[in-house]
């Protein structure tokens, strides 16, 4: 009896852990969320300009991250958004422990939770690049970091083969974001009791376009990597800025620049409304 005693007061402490701990993940991650979307509507704004012809760049998230530093009070909101990035990591990683959508123990559970640890620590990476940039020790597009990246894979033991595997994941990765545009399955996570018809109907279709938006620059992302792992050649894996640039540089490029670019707009707004409306953590 004792020993079940001891169990049970155990499993309660535990219990009563996770709830204490609960509030914070949630608002983590909720400001994780705004963050992310902070830094997709950047990429998507810049990418605009191009394609409209009036300034801006092609970059991905790195550059998005060395803009908002070099706007007035650029460190303070950076240093904001290093924040958010890693409230982010954290509900990412909760998302893989503690499984607060269920998403079980079978294969498909695992390798979905997989993704999430995945998932955060790049976007760890990302924060700690906020971090060094903030501090003055980072800066630039990180546009050769996937050229890096692939190197480094390629170098490895079977490294051809390895890159050929990120590309055939990222791209799945891409059809999967396309599956959701298309089903608007996303709609589940939302507190949709909490939700005006308007901001409903709003936030499905920023979600579908933002969504579908993504998924073919991920499916591009993955067609580079696999290119590159075929031919042996690092410098042929593209990131997100080099994919916004490829699109421009195709006929019609600067409208297909520009629906992509409005497309990771929507992206980041979707990601802000997220942080207001989507079921986190249950308390």
């Amino acid at each position: 009896m004792t020993q079940n005693a001891s169990v049970q007061r155990a499993q309660n402490q535990a219990e009563q852990a996770s709830q204490d701990a609960s509030p914070w993940i949630d608002r983590l991650g909720r400001f994780g969320y705004t963050a992310k979307g902070v830094v997709y509507a950047i990429v998507g704004v810049l990418a605009f300009q191009v394609a409209i012809g009036s300034g801006g760049r092609t970059t991905g998230s790195s550059g998005a991250l060395q803009t908002i530093a070099n706007q007035p009070f650029g460190q303070v909101l950076l240093g904001l958004v290093a924040i958010g990035l890693a409230g982010y990591v954290v509900w990412r990683f909760a998302e893989a422990i503690a499984d607060p959508e269920n998403k079980g123990t079978d294969a498909k559970g695992i390798a979905t939770r997989i993704g999430y640890v995945v998932s955060g620590i790049l976007y760890g990476f990302l924060a700690f690049t906020a971090v060094q940039i903030v501090m003055g020790n980072g800066g630039g597009g990180g546009g050769s970091s996937t050229e890096s990246f692939t190197a480094r894979l390629m170098s490895q033991p079977f490294g051809q083969w390895l890159v050929g595997i990120v590309g055939i994941i990222t791209i799945a990765a891409g059809f999967e974001q396309l599956q959701r545009a298309y089903k608007a399955s996303f709609r589940k996570k939302f507190k949709l009791q909490d939700m005006s018809p308007t901001e409903q109907t709003w936030a499905t279709r920023l979600g579908r376009f933002g969504l579908a938006a993504r998924g073919v620059v991920w499916t591009m992302i993955g067609v580079f990597f696999i290119v590159a792992a075929y031919q042996a050649q690092p410098q042929e894996a593209e990131g997100l800025a080099q994919v916004l640039q490829t699109l421009v540089q195709q006929p019609f490029g600067p409208w297909l620049l520009g629906i992509v670019a409005l497309g990771l707009v929507a992206y980041g707004i979707f990601m802000v409304i997220q942080a207001r409306y989507r079921r986190m953590i249950e308390t």
